[in-house]
Parts: C-alpha cells; structure tokens; sequence
C-alpha cells in the first residue's frame, strides 16, 4: 500500500456510474485529499474527489442519531438506492418537500437538475398538486414547500397552487425560480406575495453578465437585479442561489456575498451550490471540474478579505454533515457581520444530534429567516430600561440576519449511500412517493435515471443483472 494512502472512515457503498448498480466503495485519503473509490466488476475502478484537506474532513463530521420514517411507504425490497418512498431504512426525516409542478422552462441550461429541455411531462393538474398537499398534511407536520420545476413561473396559476396548499395548514413556501418572469411582471409576484409567498429562491450565478452567458446561455444579471428590487417593493425575502463551477465564477464568491450584503435586509443571504453532473456524461467528470465544500469556505473567507472567518461555519444539524455547512451572522449599523455560529474541532466528541430534533430545526430556521422581516422601529424592544448596544443587537438579529451556507449535491460518481440515507430534501413524486433529492436526479453516464423522466428510466432488470453479478463474484 503506497504512502499517500489511508483509509479515512469505514468502507461505504455507492454506485457504478455506468450501469447504477449498487456497489462498494470506500473513502480514501491521498496526498492530503479524500476521494470516494469503488470497482463495478463490469466496468472497472472509479476515484472521484470528495473533500480538499483531509485534515478539516477528520473534524467536520458530527455524531447523529438516526430517525426512521414513522409511516414508510415504499418496501424495502431491493435496498438503497432502488427503494426511495421513503423506505424504512432512511434515516432522516422530511425537511422540505419540493414539489415539480411543470417540466417546462423558459431556460435550457446545462446544468439543470431536472432535465428541463428533455423532459416532455405534462405540468402537474391541481388535482396532482391537491392530492400531494392532503397526503403531507395527514403526517401533522408543516413541511416547508419548494415549488419548483422546470422554471414554475411558466406557470398562470401559481398564486392559485400557494392558496391551496395554505388551505391545507402549510405557511412556508419558497419558489425556486431564475427569476425571467419576476423582473419582467412584477404584478405577478404581487399574486404570489399575496397568496402566501415567503421567499424567492433565486438563481444568481455571479456579478458578471459573462458567466451568465457561460452557464445560462445569454446575460441575465440585469434581470436578476430587477427581481430583487421587485421583491423588496413586495416585501418577499430573497436567497441568492448561486452554482458554482471551478473557472467561471468561483473567483466571484465574495463580489457575490458583497452584492447580497448590499441588498439587505430583503436579500436574506447565499446559498452556494457546488457543481454536481447529472445528465449525460460519457467520460468521468475531472476532480478538477469539482469544487469541495472546504474549499468553498476558504474561498469566502479569502475574497471576503477575512470579513468573514472559515471557523464560523459548521456542518449541518439536519443532513448528513458531508453535505452541507452554515454559516450565521447579524449585519451591525456600522457594517460588521458579526458572526453567531461557531465550528469546534472536536465535534466528534460532543453529544449525537438527534436527527428528527435537526430536521426540525432546519424547517424552523428556514421559515424565520429566509422570509422577508417584520421592521422593529423602536427601542429598546423588550420594554423598560434601554440594555444599549445589546438592544441594537436583538432589534438587528430580528432585521438584520444573513446567512452564508451551501450543499453539496450528490451525481452517480461521488454518491455515498450513507449520506443518501440521511437526506431530508424530497422530491415529490408523481407516482405517490417522497424520494431524496440527489436519488431523484441520479442518472446514469447515459443520462438515464431510476425515478426522473419515465421516457429516460434505466431498466430495473438490468440493474438488479449487475447486481446479481456483482454478488456472486463476491462469494
């Protein structure tokens, strides 16, 4: 065994990027890296990055409780990841349910999730979207709803969709949009702020109308802007969503946080989306066509001029904690970003986190703070005697949070089974079932999926072929 190898946690599974078969695999450190390794016994060895600096990888993971669904309705039969429903073997619970109430866009990116330019499914009937609001309501939960395609803005009747599922006790939603229709006719978001809107999930690449032509085709920054200067006058919080690919725009991560910081309070803060490949992609995507969540972090500590520190960001509560971190601050009067997190080193040693408790607080985080808030005008806030700076702290904890995170989403050459399971993002299917986001968009070297697109399905038969193959040259 060379001398740049070392195992960095227990042997895991995933699958073969070129058939889906399930198959082992293991994370590896090498020359101070770690990469996600697994053999198909059909077709070969795979090594894909999964996180720059092992050293900040050995302090990142924290201890979690699972929490098996109470009501699973998909059998376990084939195991992860060919069960999705949710099965009994998931580990978390439901955070946000997204739900894909058309296919059609009035962008063809390259990078999209769901396929849009290939994807010919009608849009869901209200009947579909009614069917999928009584089924979450009867678990007694208030998921957080994602409305989302496609681009959902095609869509007429999306203030009629919002009414609808408040109607059925859900209060937070949020519109994953690129936000073309927005800029354009602002009295179509007056509709969707007055039927229950919370927030825009807005697609928001850069500062520079350049890598909008690179990833999005044409310029579009112009617009983006219109868009937030149409929600602040509608007064509907915005997260800027930015995805990140290495030499377009991660050298633009800290103009983009300035730009969001400058826009507040309406602009609630940065979620940053690292580039993952679903689609069609015959060749293995190059480590260097990756970016990592620590190198993110570095990132938006050195093009923020250290405004903002890499150890304020910690791993997420909800997910597993290879996917995603956080960060929390409380923009001052005089322009400092004070920080209210803090990452510890010695995570592995602090009490397990109960994963249904994480979930919970997630759905309650996301709901207070990606809103558009409620002004506090005067002071001090609690009443009596003026507790100084202390009340100029609450009044702007209240008006003034930002947020800096990001996620990690998960393709066919860097999926670990062990953070699929621990997804609390589910997509609603419209066969019935709540399947985890990054199972949902899995697809194949070829582009064909297990649960997205019918007419794009890989067949089941020829999975379960290579997985008895796989099975039998291991005994």
């Amino acid at each position: 065994m060379p001398d740049n190898f070392e195992r960095a946690a227990p042997t895991t599974e995933s699958v073969c990027p070129e058939c889906l078969a399930r198959i082992p695999a293991a994370r590896v450190v090498r020359d101070g890296d770690v990469y996600l390794e697994k053999t198909c016994p059909q077709h070969g060895d795979f090594r894909t990055i999964i996180w720059r600096g092992a050293d900040s990888f050995k302090t990142w993971v924290k201890p979690k409780l699972p929490s098996f669904p109470k009501n699973p309705t998909t059998e376990v039969k084939d195991s992860c990841p060919y069960d999705c429903g949710l099965c009994a073997e998931h580990r978390q619970h439901t955070c946000s349910v997204l739900l894909e109430v058309t296919q059609r866009c009035d962008l063809h990116c390259p990078v999209c999730f769901a396929d849009s330019g290939n994807d010919n499914s009608a849009d869901w009937s209200m009947a579909e979207v009614e069917g999928w609001f009584k089924r979450l309501s009867e678990q007694s939960i208030s998921f957080n709803i994602q409305i989302s395609g496609g681009e959902p803005c095609v869509r007429d009747d999306l203030p009629e969709i919002i009414r609808l599922g408040r109607a059925h006790g859900f209060k937070y939603f949020q519109l994953n949009t690129n936000g073309l229709r927005l800029a354009r006719d602002p009295a179509y978001l007056a509709e969707l702020k007055a039927a229950g809107l919370s927030t825009v999930f807005l697609q928001f690449d850069g500062t520079r109308d350049e890598i909008y032509k690179t990833i999005r085709g044409r310029g579009l920054l112009d617009q983006k802007l219109k868009t937030i200067e149409h929600c602040k006058e509608h007064g509907v919080g915005v997260v800027l969503v930015p995805t990140l690919i290495p030499n377009v725009n991660a050298d633009d991560i800290g103009n983009i946080i300035r730009l969001a910081l400058e826009h507040m309070p309406i602009v609630r803060g940065v979620h940053f989306q690292p580039i993952s490949y679903f689609g069609r992609y015959p060749q293995s995507p190059a480590d260097e066509a990756r970016i990592t969540i620590p190198e993110v972090i570095q990132k938006i500590k050195t093009q923020t001029d250290g405004m903002i520190r890499a150890d304020v960001f910690c791993p997420p509560g909800c997910e597993n904690a290879l996917c995603s971190f956080h960060g929390n601050f409380v923009l001052m009067p005089n322009g400092d970003l004070k920080a209210i997190t803090q990452h510890k080193d010695d995570a592995c040693g602090c009490q397990p986190i109960i994963a249904e408790e994480g979930a919970a607080r997630t759905r309650a985080f996301v709901a207070e703070n990606w809103s558009a808030p409620s002004l506090i005008t005067e002071l001090p806030i609690f009443g009596g005697q003026s507790l100084g700076e202390w009340d100029v702290f609450l009044e702007r904890k209240r008006t003034h949070s930002f947020f800096v995170s990001g996620m990690a989403f998960q393709d066919a050459w860097n999926l670990d089974l062990e953070r699929l399971r621990d997804c609390c993002i589910h997509i609603a299917s419209r066969d019935g079932r709540l399947v985890p986001f990054c199972a949902y968009n899995l697809t194949d070297s070829s582009g064909r999926s297990l649960y997205r697109n019918a007419e794009s399905k890989i067949s089941r038969f020829s999975i379960l072929q290579n997985q008895e193959i796989l099975e039998s040259n291991g005994k």
